[in-house]
């Protein structure tokens, strides 16, 4: 649904707040929709591009709604930047995790305790902690805010599962009215977060995924040395600061180090590194003291740089959402910027990988619930880090079992994180009903793959391509700025561009359905639609992918076989 600011002046007390408290004039388009709903006590999902002010659209309702508002949000670093600038204007905020100094956090505790903190910011892991669930529930909470909410999806059922129990979270804070915010969302995610947060469907607001400045190419390589040295040549040519995304550790090593000795300002960030050095590179790469830096997805959420000129993709990751994700913090200053993805074949194995290994089998679960039902010897009980010692499995798969049984009612945690089974007899039958939710991610997850590999693929317009995938209309027919469109302008010539009327003819077709073609790289196959822009192949395994025609070649005809005459 979009997002629709109302006729009519703003009410004289939110106006007094905006204007008096945030020191701004007029509101955003999108903004006024989503406060005057969550106003309302409507629960609502707010989709809005990056740089649309999405963290004022729960800051001036939470004022004034004169009562508290629990801020969930999956990073240390972007709830300490909202706290802090919340504080700066005179507002009482606190923030709660595990980074928090022992004395700052008792003086927080203590502000959630009696109410005096207008703005409690969390992870959702904290919120899944059933003592702090107890110390906030002294006090009324008026609005849960759920910043960054596609998480819930991309990571909800990954490694970090404390997403999943948001909506447990909610019932028991008294279901506050709930505002979920998020720059990105497929239809699926949206599905996922009204799901678990209780948002109806009109309580969707979007106020679009398309950004003009955002120009989007994919340069296809044919193995890793070519990638490498595309990569070089097109960092070194292109202007300002920029981000190289790789989807491993050991990739965002090698592509620093390179880069580094080609002569380039680059840091690296990534989750293994330790925190200060992590901290030294954001900070380097915000201040300009470093050009470059070359990261996994462990940089970049919350991260505001507006004059990031250039994102690049070095190593495709597993979803567009991601890939959108990440991309879209190029240009946040509303001057152009390029989004580029190299694309070599093999590195859909990558993702093959992440994704066989992301979710917990049947075997596990029954494996981890059976272990739950036997306590070593003068035990207080299992915790997630001491049941995956025990079995030598890992955390996350361990904790994504924990998160699963719980939301099934049939596991508990302590103040403590010491586990309770509540439902101790579970059959084979009810363990498979559980594990069916995993069995669909999965399935989920391979069809979003499929879709990033389509993209990269695809001879179409790349932000059509996109915006097909959040399930928006285009406002064009094609951009006009991705390499498709440019290539597709210079394939029709000149005369395309500006047609005379009487010219104004379908576009021709290059190969009729039917037609037996090849494809380098990947072999023959059966044309099933085509254009002046693209030709769709069916291949003999069933999948058909787009392409541009420059790409794609009438197949040889085969020569009949003569027939060997046998002796008699």
């Amino acid at each position: 649904m979009a997002a629709r600011s109302p006729a009519g002046p703003l009410a004289p007390r939110l106006r007094r707040l905006l204007t008096g408290t945030f020191g701004l004039t007029a509101l955003r388009d999108g903004q006024r929709a989503v406060i005057e709903r969550v106003l309302a006590g409507g629960h609502t999902l707010a989709v809005m591009p990056t740089g649309a002010g999405k963290s004022l659209c729960y800051q001036l309702p939470a004022l004034a709604m004169a009562g508290r508002a629990v801020v969930v949000s999956p990073l240390i670093a972007l709830m300490k930047d909202q706290c802090d600038k919340l504080r700066e204007l005179g507002i009482a905020a606190v923030q709660v995790h595990s980074a928090v100094p022992a004395d700052e956090l008792t003086g927080a505790l203590a502000q959630v305790a009696d109410g005096r903190a207008s703005f409690v910011f969390v992870t959702p892991e904290r919120l899944a902690d059933a003592g702090f669930l107890a110390l906030l529930k002294q006090q009324p909470t008026r609005l849960l805010v759920v910043d960054e909410a596609h998480c819930i999806a991309q990571w909800g059922h990954d490694f970090r599962p404390a997403f999943l129990e948001l909506g447990a979270a909610r019932a028991s804070l008294g279901r506050p009215t709930v505002l979920a915010l998020t720059a990105t969302a497929s239809p699926s995610t949206v599905d996922d977060v009204c799901r678990l947060l209780g948002i109806p469907r009109d309580g969707v607001l979007s106020t679009g995924t398309w950004r003009e400045n955002l120009h989007y190419r994919v340069d296809h390589v044919g193995d890793e040395a070519g990638k490498l040295a595309r990569l070089i040549a097109h960092v070194q040519a292109a202007p300002g600061s920029g981000l190289v995304y790789t989807a491993t550790v050991k990739a965002a090593e090698a592509v620093s180090h390179a880069l580094a000795v080609a002569g380039e300002s680059v840091g690296c960030y990534h989750g293994r590194l330790p925190a200060a050095e992590r901290h030294a590179v954001q900070e380097a790469f915000m201040a300009g003291a470093v050009r470059v830096v070359v990261a996994t997805n462990a940089f970049g959420l919350g991260i505001d740089k507006p004059d990031t000129r250039f994102v690049l993709h070095y190593q495709m990751p597993g979803s567009l959402d991601a890939y959108y994700q990440e991309s879209g913090r190029a240009g946040r200053d509303g001057g152009p910027a390029d989004c580029t993805l190299l694309f070599l074949r093999g590195d859909q194995a990558v993702q093959q990988f992440f994704l066989a290994g992301r979710y917990p089998s049947a075997a596990e679960l029954e494996a981890i619930y059976q272990a739950l039902h036997h306590l070593p010897a003068e035990s207080p009980g299992w915790t997630v880090e001491t049941l995956a010692a025990a079995l030598q499995r890992p955390r996350p798969k361990v904790r994504a079992v924990v998160s699963l049984l719980k939301n099934g009612k049939a596991l508990a945690a302590d103040r403590a994180g010491h586990l309770r089974l509540l439902r101790p007899g579970l059959v084979a039958d009810e363990l498979v009903q559980l594990h069916a939710m995993y069995v669909r991610k999965r399935e989920q997850g391979r069809d979003t793959l499929e879709r990033m590999v389509a993209y990269a693929l695809t001879g179409q317009c790349r932000w059509r391509a996109l915006l097909d995938h959040f399930g928006e209309p285009a406002p064009f027919e094609r951009c006009g700025t991705c390499d498709n469109c440019l290539r597709m302008d210079a394939y029709a010539g000149p005369a395309a561009a500006d047609p005379p009327a009487e010219a104004a003819l379908a576009p021709a077709v290059v190969f009729k359905p039917g037609t037996r073609v090849r494809v380098r790289r990947y072999g023959e196959g059966t044309v099933v639609a085509a254009d002046a822009g693209s030709v769709t192949v069916a291949f003999a395994e069933g999948e058909a992918r787009s392409f541009l025609p420059d790409f794609v070649k009438a197949a040889r005809a085969r020569r009949p076989v003569k027939a060997v005459p046998t002796a008699a």
